[in-house]
């Protein structure tokens, strides 16, 4: 991944200033690359992942706004592209080569809409950190992320996964949340019994 995606955070002021014609370009890229994703709950986990930030931070700046949109964008890639489970012993490890690549492809279509380089930076950053956070920024979409994942993915990664491997998943997630996300966590209900049962166990990592 280039070097730009992993330096620290740039100024605030910075990454605010985001030409609409910039995001507007960004946004269609990035969806446009999603939506060919062979996971099914990709396209509405991401706009779920920036509904989430926007509640969680309704001034959220453009480089946050960008990283909620194309952080699995990975996950969309073709084959041989994207980073692959199976190649990974370490599910962790996994995780953060998968926000890295993430990383490397939103460094390439922002360039190519034209974005000045401290929101690159920071984009880029946002999404090489989203899986496991690191500082309040990243931190944020951490929680957005994992959050939309319990709204949006977890009734089709229990039909597609089964109850272990989901439960297993809900359970990694649960470890990612700040408190406060614990509590937005309590408040999702599917009406599905299945479901719901896998987010009300997801805190008990002591128990079958």
């Amino acid at each position: 991944m280039a070097g730009s995606c992993t330096r620290a955070a740039s100024a605030p002021e910075a990454v605010r200033r985001c030409p609409p014609a910039v995001e507007r370009c960004a946004r269609a890229r990035i969806l446009a690359v999603i939506r060919r994703s062979t996971v099914p709950e990709d396209p509405a986990h991401a706009e779920n992942t920036l509904a989430w930030l926007l509640r969680l931070a309704p001034e959220a700046d453009c480089a946050l706004r960008i990283a909620a949109l194309a952080h699995d964008i990975d996950r969309a890639l073709p084959e041989g592209e994207r980073v692959r489970r199976a190649d990974f012993d370490d599910y962790d490890a996994f995780k953060a080569a998968h926000a890295r690549n993430g990383a490397r492809v939103l460094e390439g279509i922002l360039r190519g809409c034209g974005a000045p380089g401290p929101l690159i930076r920071e984009a880029c950053r946002l999404v090489a950190l989203h899986e496991f956070g690191g500082d309040p920024r990243a931190d944020l979409l951490r929680d957005a992320d994992s959050l939309s994942f319990y709204e949006t993915n977890l009734p089709l990664y229990l039909a597609r996964e089964g109850e272990a491997e989901a439960l297993r998943r809900a359970r990694w997630g649960y470890g990612r949340l700040s408190p406060r996300a614990r509590d937005l966590l309590a408040t999702i209900r599917h009406g599905e019994a299945a479901v719901d049962r896998i987010i009300a166990r997801c805190a008990e990592p002591g128990r079958p």
